[in-house]
């Protein structure tokens, strides 16, 4: 059976299937699974299978997605095909496809239908709409989670390998545990959300769900890169996937801080999952929890209620029975917010992000469950909003914390139940959750999605010489800058972002073309600041080394976490005069807010 990206693409370019042929199967099946709550709208099939048969003409091996039937939120634009929001009030069709919708098409991608959400994004039950509840494949008296209910079960059910959802609050993560797939919430701004109906704008990010940890990054790179047209969206570079990290430090919460709301099976199973980082290599660090509680809490209780208010004001005030009753009472307090008490939030965000920061640096990645148990729809219904702010627990934070995660099937409960934990990271760490959790999911051995079918093997990365030399770069060789066709052309690779300790002081230098020198200070009496790690072999670092000019050298950098690394400084010489670009925290920072447009 070729259910995977991966699996589907192989065939295609083999000739042993056609993108025809799995599109046809993809509406053959939805069909078959008889879950009309599922899809909102469905594309013509006609349609879908003419654009799949014209793939024929193209170069298969130019297009990572060929073939391969896409779901997509409906809240997320897609031409042809009308945007409700789960809300037939609300519903328009729209000019053009969303931008992550549009790179998915150019990949080869054939997008066959719109899903299912929690009406307005605003849910992680999946209950909210006036579409219907989708049926959970896994056990179908549990909620199937939201928002991206139909996004998760599409996947979970097998009527289509790859499906977007959207990632507010933990939507791109609760649907994943509760329906035994990956989900992936990458940094913000990685993704375009231009063609995104907003729930809030400053933490929407388009999600990706998959049956696999690889599935997810081929998806994720497609559709990675800055977009003019989203005034959110960040030029972050995206690291490949490397292997498992010889010295992996993974945070758990202190003893006694975990909030399961007395769910003992869940508390089992965090804890084995624990266990079984231990065995695979990492090094566990404890860490206070208790901030990044506080963090969630913000999220409903805060301001940033006003962002979902503000989408829907003039529908609350024109037709406000159209809107779901839950969604209503959330949204509506939104209106009653001060500027003093969102400035109030906003400072107090500030500090606690400063906190999560200084825990990041004795950590690379926190591990916790996904949520803090299961709910069947008859629970939830009963009791709307008091559940679903606990399934938000351990997701709440992340977006307002401005970290990148990871939602991973770990066990099967006794009950039959699904759960699963969540990797977090800072934002621009996505290759390294990626790279780990391909690596724990595969471990497992758990069958992908509801239809028991096994794991395929881990395909093997990339080779990279074991003798490569990482490299810090600050200045014109980061990615998109002047120099960095240096380090292509001899073939660096990039590893990661990263940033030194607060050890250096950067200047600004009158060279052409601009650039930066770094200089080491007194420990401790300087600033952090932000670089990349690039990887060359021995005979490219030696000639990439032998032409750097004066007054710049390579020496040793101490990062945050504490690894030493060759990289760019400066001679003391040269910052006489020079202006001192430190408080920007880095060049790219600086080059952004100091060029006028």
């Amino acid at each position: 059976m070729t259910e995977t990206v991966a699996e589907i693409v192989a065939a295609h370019r083999a000739g042993t299937m056609t993108p025809a042929q799995t599109v046809a199967r993809s509406f053959q099946r939805i069909r078959d699974h008889g879950d009309r709550a599922v899809f909102i709208t469905l594309r013509d099939e006609k349609d879908a299978l003419a654009e799949a048969e014209a793939l024929a003409g193209k170069d298969a091996a130019q297009l990572p997605l060929y073939g391969v039937p896409v779901a997509v939120k409906d809240n997320i634009d897609a031409l042809g095909m009308p945007t409700t929001a789960a809300c037939p009030a609300f519903s328009y069709m729209p000019a053009h496809d969303a931008t992550a919708v549009a790179r998915l098409r150019a990949a080869g991608a054939i997008i066959i239908g719109k899903t299912n959400l929690d009406q307005f994004a605003t849910g992680l039950v999946g209950v909210r709409s006036p579409y219907g509840v989708p049926r959970n494949p896994i056990r179908d008296d549990l909620i199937p989670g939201g928002s991206s209910s139909g996004s998760a079960v599409a996947v979970s059910a097998g009527l289509v390998p790859l499906a977007l959802g959207t990632d507010t609050a933990g939507s791109g993560r609760v649907p994943a545990m509760l329906n035994n797939i990956v989900g992936l919430k990458p940094s913000l701004g990685l993704i375009s959300t231009a063609g995104v109906v907003p729930a809030c704008r400053t933490l929407d990010c388009i999600s990706v769900f998959s049956l696999t940890v690889d599935d997810a990054m081929t998806a994720l790179k497609v559709m990675a890169g800055p977009d003019g047209a989203d005034p959110f969206s960040r030029d972050r570079p995206l690291a490949g996937m490397t292997e498992f990290p010889a010295k992996l430090r993974l945070g758990i919460p202190r003893k006694g801080q975990l909030i399961l709301f007395g769910d003992r099976q869940c508390e089992q199973l965090y804890a084995e999952a624990v266990e079984r980082w231990a065995a695979l290599g990492a090094t566990l660090v404890e860490f206070d929890l208790e901030p990044f509680y506080e963090t969630a809490r913000l999220l409903y209780e805060g301001p940033w209620v006003a962002e979902r208010y503000l989408v829907i004001r003039n529908l609350l005030a024109s037709s406000p029975e159209s809107i779901h009753p839950v969604t209503r009472e959330i949204t509506a307090a939104g209106a009653r917010l001060t500027a003093a008490e969102t400035f109030a939030a906003l400072y107090r965000l500030q500090a606690l992000r400063r906190v999560a920061e200084r825990a990041f640096a004795s950590m690379d990645a926190i591990v916790l469950p996904t949520a803090p148990t299961v709910y069947s729809t008859a629970q939830v219904l009963a009791n709307p909003i008091e559940l679903n702010s606990r399934l938000g627990t351990y997701t709440n934070f992340v977006n307002l914390l401005d970290l990148c995660g990871l939602a991973l099937p770990w066990a099967m409960r006794p009950d039959a139940a699904p759960f699963g934990i969540t990797l977090l990271a800072p934002a621009g760490r996505d290759a390294l959750l990626a790279s780990i959790g391909r690596v724990f999911h595969a471990d497992t051995k758990l069958p992908i999605g509801a239809k028991s079918l096994p794991q395929p093997p881990l395909v093997p990365l990339p080779p990279s010489n074991g003798e490569d030399i990482p490299i810090a770069v600050v200045g014109a060789h980061l990615s998109g800058m002047a120099l960095n066709g240096e380090l292509q052309t001899l073939g660096g690779r990039l590893l990661e972002e990263a940033t030194t300790a607060p050890d250096y002081r950067l200047y600004a230098l009158g060279t052409t073309p601009p650039k930066p020198g770094m200089l080491r200070v007194e420990a401790g009496s300087g600033a952090s600041i932000k670089l990349e790690l690039w990887a060359l072999s021995p005979p490219s670092f030696g000639k990439f080394v032998a032409a750097i000019p004066a007054p710049l050298s390579i020496g040793t950098v101490r990062l945050a976490d504490g690894r030493e690394v060759k990289g760019f400084l400066v001679e003391p010489a040269a910052i006489n005069g020079a202006r001192d670009i430190s408080a920007f925290g880095g060049w790219r920072t600086f080059v952004a807010e100091t060029t006028t447009v």
